[in-house]
């Protein structure tokens, strides 16, 4: 048996089904299952785009730091040091390591300030300020110059 013999009849057995009066329920059917494809493809267009923005919404301190981040990169071309941080920043900081699964590194200096690495960036923690505190990037050099 070739292949045309097998596709031709296939299409013909097929044409023939969709004739028939039981072809018009088929039609039917399949109208159906169009309306419940589109149905489940609206639900997860939903969800997902619920998660997104539930996503930006949790980790808005994360883009934020970036966004301090990005900025200092383009002039200097390289990652800050440092950036100062409030509480709340410093808690959205520590849940992100924590859900992502990344190590937390995590110190006191000598001054007695919290630390934590992110990116390159050492996060210093600011809780004088208020807790969405976002500070500007700066470097060592910038630091060691304001304390003498």
């Amino acid at each position: 048996m070739d292949r045309r013999a097998v596709v031709g009849g296939s299409f013909l057995a097929g044409l023939s089904t969709l004739m028939s009066p039981a072809g018009a329920e088929a039609a039917a059917a399949a109208d159906e299952l169009q309306d419940v494809s589109r149905s489940i493809d609206r639900l997860r267009r939903t969800v997902e785009d619920q998660f997104g923005t539930v996503y930006t919404d949790k980790w808005n301190g994360v883009a934020r730091i970036r966004q301090q981040q990005h900025t200092w990169m383009r002039s200097t071309q390289k990652y800050p040091d440092f950036i100062e941080i409030g509480l709340d920043i410093w808690d959205n900081i520590y849940d992100w390591h924590v859900i992502h699964q990344q190590p937390v590194n995590m110190t006191r200096t000598a001054d007695g300030r919290y630390t934590i690495v992110f990116m390159f960036t050492t996060l210093l923690l600011r809780p004088d300020q208020a807790p969405d505190f976002v500070g500007f990037a700066f470097d060592a050099d910038g630091a060691r110059s304001r304390t003498r």
